[in-house]
């Protein structure tokens, strides 16, 4: 027992980082001669190379491991604040209401943009005037713009309660809609926080080329194990001029798509998203809307992940696609580089851990960090395949397998040899 208690614990001590055993590189430069804080943005295709979660990724000086941290761009808050309407009512044929934007306790101080009415009325377009203040009584009132909202549920053309307001922090705002919508069918309303920076991507893949598949356009990608996705960007064409599409986005291993089995596949990991365009006049309105952006579907993609994007047309027209990209939250890796040092990024050894280091626990950013750059991936020309230094259980598993079944064949021997041998009962 204490034996195999020992194989167990050196099966979990995982291999140090040594030079000869990262089969990839990067030269990294920085600015000549200065010293400080110093980032550059990560190529996505190191993913394909590195470990899960780069945790093989280390930073040399020369052969001495350098401390870094990697920071992930922070996505747009995806989270909005319910807040309650006040005072609805109708005053001159058009439906008012206020609502009280900085009672909220989460929303202390910070600035917003985008405010989601809730409304159960369908088949409708209406102008939404909007005003902000510091009070309630809305003496004196700042004009935010007038904003158009619809259903055209009966065009197959969707919905939009959305108003893209500027940048506001008003405690207060004041709502005054034009048009068929009644104070009783707006249920309430949600504010987005804006984000203090927006966030930056990198292309991961991007195609042109669309097959037609009886009523649906169908796009295909092959991305590379351990490579994250967070969105799908998509660039129409000139036709049609509007539109409203269903989109599907699977992920599979591209192992099972080869599958010859009718059933259907069992690690498909799916999202989906409404594509929408429309830039007309109706009803003497004018309707300017765009959403062409779909977030890509979540899951672990330790191996190679075919990716399909289906566009369901309908009885329509197929939407002419200029691109369609596969774009990835773009990560940076900082560090501190001493001037006139040349520094190495290596990755491909799988064997080794995720780095633990306090530069990465204490990291304070700063903003007028140095632009380093990496160049363009290099084979080590020192790579030596790494030993299997795995325990020789844990190598050859089916002679522990042959010893456990042997010790139960002679265990059960004993006892069946012990059995003929005991003396019978008089």
């Amino acid at each position: 027992m204490k034996l195999i208690s020992a194989a167990l614990l050196l099966a979990f001590v995982a291999a140090s980082p040594e030079v000869r055993y990262f089969r990839y590189q990067r030269p990294v430069q920085i600015p000549s001669q200065q010293s400080g804080q110093a980032c550059f943005a990560l190529n996505p295709a190191i993913f394909a190379h590195a470990a899960p979660n780069l945790a093989d990724l280390r930073l040399y000086a020369s052969d001495a491991e350098t401390p870094y941290t990697i920071r992930v761009a922070a996505p747009l808050a995806g989270s909005e604040i319910s807040v309650p309407l006040l005072n609805a009512g109708v005053r001159n044929g058009q439906t008012v209401f206020d609502a009280a934007v900085r009672e909220s306790a989460d929303l202390p101080n910070t600035s917003y943009s985008n405010i989601q009415l809730n409304i159960t009325a369908q088949n409708f377009i209406a102008t939404v005037a909007v005003s902000g203040s510091q009070t309630k009584s809305s003496k004196p009132e700042t004009k935010l713009g007038d904003f158009t909202i619809f259903d055209l549920s009966r065009q197959r053309l969707g919905r939009s309660t959305v108003l893209h307001l500027p940048e506001s922090n008003f405690p207060y705002l004041h709502f005054r809609i034009t048009g068929p919508v009644r104070p009783e069918e707006i249920t309430g309303l949600s504010v987005g926080r804006t984000p203090a920076t927006e966030p930056r991507y990198r292309t991961v893949a991007e195609t042109s080329r669309a097959t037609q598949k009886d009523h649906s356009t169908v796009l295909t990608f092959d991305v590379p194990a351990n490579t994250p996705i967070d969105r799908v960007i998509f660039t129409p064409g000139a036709t049609p001029a509007s539109f409203s599409r269903d989109v599907i986005i699977s992920a599979l291993p591209i192992a099972e798509t080869h599958a010859t089995s009718q059933e259907p596949p069992h690690f498909a990991i799916t999202s989906s998203g409404n594509l929408l365009r429309i830039h007309q006049a109706t009803e003497g309105k004018r309707i300017d809307e765009e959403r062409l952006t779909i977030a890509a579907p979540r899951g672990l993609f330790e191996t190679p992940y075919r990716w399909t994007i289906t566009i369901n047309n309908g009885d329509d027209p197929p939407v002419s696609l200029q691109s369609v990209r596969l774009e990835m939250l773009e990560r940076t890796l900082c560090f501190d580089a001493a001037a006139g040092t040349a520094y190495t990024l290596r990755y491909g050894d799988p064997a080794i851990a995720a780095p633990q280091y306090d530069y990465a626990r204490l990291f304070s950013p700063q903003a007028n960090a140095l632009q380093a750059t990496a160049g363009p991936e290099q084979p080590n020309p020192g790579w030596q395949p790494r030993p299997d230094e795995r325990p020789f259980t844990e190598r050859h598993p089916i002679l522990l397998w042959v010893a456990l079944i042997g010790v139960v064949a002679l265990l059960a021997g004993i006892a069946f040899k012990s059995g003929k041998q005991a003396p019978t009962a008089t």
